[in-house]
């Protein structure tokens, strides 16, 4: 449900500051960078605190957090900027078609990354 309601609030973001945007080829590019400034925090304390439940080295864990995200950003910004200017697809479509699939990509990243935990071990008796 947190991935479902951030890539919904990223799509929102994204899919409102393309419309405020002028029509310019760098819109869906600047578009997806300010609704990823928003919504990584947001998304941050939200997977912290309800999918993988971590305490502890916060600082470290969202740095990590921003990395992977970054990674997705990265990744968003380009799929769409092809998308929009080489296969000339329409932006609003193809963000949420990419949005959606770089959530599910960014999900195993921060399993495996920002909020991995090493196992503990119980001490022997």
């Amino acid at each position: 449900m947190v991935g479902g309601f951030n890539t919904a609030l990223g799509i929102a973001l994204t899919l409102a500051w393309l419309t405020v945007l002028p029509d310019r080829p760098w819109a869906p590019a600047a578009a997806v960078t300010a609704a990823y400034t928003i919504s990584v925090v947001v998304a941050f304390v939200l997977h912290r605190t309800l999918v993988f439940r971590v305490r502890g080295r916060a600082l470290r864990d969202f740095a990590a957090f921003v990395a992977v995200n970054s990674g997705g950003l990265a990744l968003n910004t380009v799929l769409l900027s092809l998308a929009v200017t080489v296969l000339h697809l329409p932006a609003r479509g193809s963000a949420v078609v990419i949005m959606g699939a770089v959530a599910v990509a960014s999900f195993f990243g921060h399993r495996h990354i920002s909020f991995r935990r090493r196992p503990v071990v119980e001490a022997a008796s």
